[in-house]
Order: C-alpha cells, then structure tokens, then sequence
C-alpha cells in the first residue's frame, strides 16, 4: 500500500511529462476512495535550473518554491495530505546519481539545510504532511537534517530513498548503521539496476520496449564489471531454480535496514513476478554465494 512519485515524474525528465506520474495517481486515487488505507510519498526537486528550466525556472530547497512544489502535488494527487513527502536530492554539490569522487567545493548560494527542514516543519504543522524523508542524501547530510531536527523540536526524518541493489550496495558504507541506529529506514530505489539484474540485457541484447533500449543515456548499470557481476548473479539464480530478478528483490528485502523496496515495471507480469519476491526465502547458501560474488565485483555500478 505504498506508493512513491516525484513532482519530477515521468522519467526522462521533459517539460510535457512533469507531473504526469502524480496526476495518473491522483486520478486512480479519486477513483478508489480509500485514501486513508494508502501511504502516498512524493518529493520535492533539489536545484537544477541548468536541466530543469521548466519547473520553476530551475527548483530550489527555499519557501517559495517548494510550497509552490507542494501545492502543486497536492492538485496533481488529489489529496490534501502526503504522508512521506522528501527532499529528492540536496541542494549543496556533493556526489548523488551515480557521481563518484567528493570535491570539496561549498556553493555560496546554496539553501542551507535549516532553511529547507524549516519549511517541512511547517508543512507538517500545516497537517499537509504527515512525515518527512529524504532521497540522494550522504551520511553527512543525514546527520544533519537529524541534528537540526533536535536542536530545533522539530520534526525528525523517517527514511532515505538511495540507490541499493546487488550492482550498488554503496549504502552499506556509513548509512546503513544510520538507519539502524537513528531508525531511518531504507527505501531501496533501483532494486533490479534499471531491470540489468533480471539477466535480459546481458549479451548486449536489446529487448524490445525494455528500458534501456529506449533509453539508452541511462548507463549507469551497463558497466562492463557490472554485466560481469550479472552474469555471475544470473547464473546463481538459475543454479538454485530462482527467477533472477525475484533473488535480486527477496536479497534486498531481507536486509535488516530495508523498510520498503520500491518497484517498478513496464507490464503487469513483471509487477506481478516482483511483488511474488515478498514471499521468497533465500537460503544461507544462496546468501553465502551472493557475499562471494560481492567481493569478487564489489558494487560495480556505485
């Protein structure tokens, strides 16, 4: 019952298809009638003026525009409430989508941090949102925004949307112990690196209407040591009598710092298929072979 978007969506990201993905909920929304049975998360764009022009001539992390974000998801969703609504990557430059490398450079005109949870606070005083969360973040920036909470009584953080999968597992290193400790859970985007973990781009195939076919910029999974660590991970699945992409999402999920895995498919059977890997086991051994593999490609696609 857990459903995440973004103002951003769709991806790729173009000025006719922003906000499409919430309006699409919010018409299925308004169709059901159970809002309250749902927990619906949207996010809030980090700054982007030189590749999103279009939403408000380039987003930023301060008042003005992220109310004018979120009364606008709001419409788009028919809702007059979030429950989970995020920061979807920060406003300071440091490393997030893929980017490897820290480079200490500070922005002069950057939101700062309090800034940004000031505004949440009041979204949730307002009851427009329930809980706040944050996506892209680094351990850094975690302990931050839960610093400033406390500091200030303000509203504390529940969870991180990060990349984390069999190919990136680069959320162990620091935030993992974050959300154990600090109990903001992990909600794992990518679980199936853009679906190369489901086995069917290996070969440098091209499946017809998959994403990477019609997308073909998106390469941050199509390393060459990541397509070797694939080919690894498909191979132990088919070992064992497992679906590939239903090993990859049961491993996720039974990582004790996991709150919820976010899926996302092209056709019904895929969803279907996806949503099965809940039910899983995974044996020691399978999880045993996995940790050899790992350390044979360690996260080849960060």
């Amino acid at each position: 019952n857990f459903i995440d978007t973004a103002e951003l969506y769709a991806i790729p990201p173009k000025a006719e298809t922003q906000g499409v993905t919430e309006s699409c909920i919010g018409s299925w929304l308004d169709k059901r009638q159970d809002r309250d049975k749902l927990i619906i998360a949207s996010k809030v764009c980090g700054p982007g003026s030189d590749w999103l022009p279009h939403i408000r001539n380039g987003p930023r992390l301060n008042r003005r525009h992220m109310t004018r974000a979120l009364d606008a998801s709001l419409q788009r969703l028919r809702t007059d409430y979030i429950d989970l609504y995020q920061i979807h990557w920060p406003e300071r430059p440091t490393n997030y989508f893929g980017q490897l490398g820290y480079s200490a450079s500070d922005n002069a005109q950057a939101i700062p941090i309090e800034e940004t949870l000031e505004v949440l606070n009041e979204f949730v005083n307002s009851g427009r949102v329930r809980y706040i969360g944050l996506s892209n973040e680094t351990p850094w920036g975690v302990m931050e925004y839960l610093r400033l909470a406390k500091a200030h009584d303000w509203p504390r953080i529940v969870s991180i949307q990060n990349p984390y999968s069999l190919l990136n597992r680069s959320y162990e290193i620091g935030l993992a112990e974050i959300s154990h400790r600090e109990q903001t859970g992990l909600l794992a985007y990518s679980p199936l690196g853009f679906g190369v973990l489901s086995g069917k781009y290996l070969n440098q195939a091209t499946p017809a209407q998959a994403r990477l076919t019609l997308f073909q910029d998106y390469s941050r999974y199509s390393t060459t040591e990541g397509q070797h660590a694939t080919a690894a991970y498909v191979a132990l699945a088919k070992a064992h009598h497992l679906d590939p992409a239903q090993m990859a999402l049961a491993w996720v999920n039974s990582r004790p710092f996991v709150t919820s895995t976010i899926i996302g498919a092209t056709t019904m059977t895929q969803l279907a298929e996806n949503i099965d890997s809940i039910d899983l086991p995974l044996t020691e051994t399978v999880i045993e072979k996995i940790e050899m593999i790992h350390r044979t490609y360690p996260n080849p696609c960060p």
